[in-house]
């Protein structure tokens, strides 16, 4: 299983939880990755026909979710923008983050992404395209597996070594190119090297002719609240393309740190 998977034969397993709204919240999570039909997820998610039907319903009746009935597919509604946009978690790191991004972006030529993570998930939550015309494309709100990417192997530098095993007990990680991490073992090990050098690493191991060299960004208490990487296309990596990068990166790095901590 992947790790940290949400199906609806695990909704409801937690203390305090009510299994129909733990359902839908979870057809809500895979709407937002795109549209889909009744049956996929129904399959998706392991329910019946008639249980995905009728909480599809009701999120439809709420403005939760949207039915179009010439592709016969469900899709994210209006009220579920709406709601997303109360959401604050991240808006002052994002504000800060912004004018730092686009410069680096400028320095390295490069594009620039700015995470958080979510399980063991990688989230974007901003980004600063790079200048050129060749780039790594990439949007806000877009998942990818924390294990195959810089950004998320930095940001799962900032959990404690219990709290990391956990998350991953008993995960399969997926492949992603021939060079991902596949071993929870090796993975553990390369987020450990990740906290003493300071900096994650990703040579192809999510998409070949891309690589990315990524930061953890921490808050007033140390805490890793998000990372902050620079992609670009393999062609334009030399040999000392991670060095390099990672010189502008770290001083960008600093200067939000030193804004949030004030």
């Amino acid at each position: 299983m992947r790790a940290e998977s949400a199906t609806a034969e695990s909704a409801g397993s937690g203390q305090n939880v009510v299994k129909s709204a733990d359902r839908a919240l979870v057809i809500l999570e895979l709407l937002s990755r795109g549209r889909h039909r009744l049956s996929d997820i129904a399959e998706t998610l392991r329910l019946p026909l008639s249980s995905a039907h009728g909480l599809l319903g009701t999120l439809v009746h709420r403005g939760f979710a949207e039915f179009d009935p010439a592709s016969r597919t469900y899709g994210l509604g209006l009220k579920a923008w709406t709601v997303g946009q109360g959401y604050a978690g991240h808006r002052d790191l994002v504000g800060l983050a912004s004018p730092l991004m686009d410069g680096l972006a400028q320095d390295t030529g490069e594009t620039v992404q700015l995470s958080r993570l979510d399980g063991t998930e990688n989230v974007s939550i901003a980004i600063a395209e790079s200048p050129q015309s060749m780039k790594l494309v990439s949007a806000v709100g877009m998942r990818l597996p924390a294990h195959a990417v810089a950004l998320g192997k930095a940001l799962l530098a900032g959990l404690p070594p219990d709290e990391l095993r956990r998350r991953y007990r008993g995960a399969e990680l997926q492949r992603c190119t021939a060079n991902t991490v596949r071993d929870p073992e090796e993975l553990f090990t390369e987020v450990e090297l990740t906290k003493q050098r300071g900096y994650a690493v990703d040579d192809e191991e999510y998409i070949i002719g891309c690589r990315c060299v990524a930061m953890p960004i921490r808050d007033h208490s140390g805490e890793v609240v998000a990372a902050l990487s620079v992609a670009a296309p393999t062609p334009r990596c030399g040999p000392d393309w991670t060095d390099l990068t990672r010189v502008p990166l770290a001083a960008a790095v600093d200067a939000l740190q030193r804004q949030l901590r004030r």
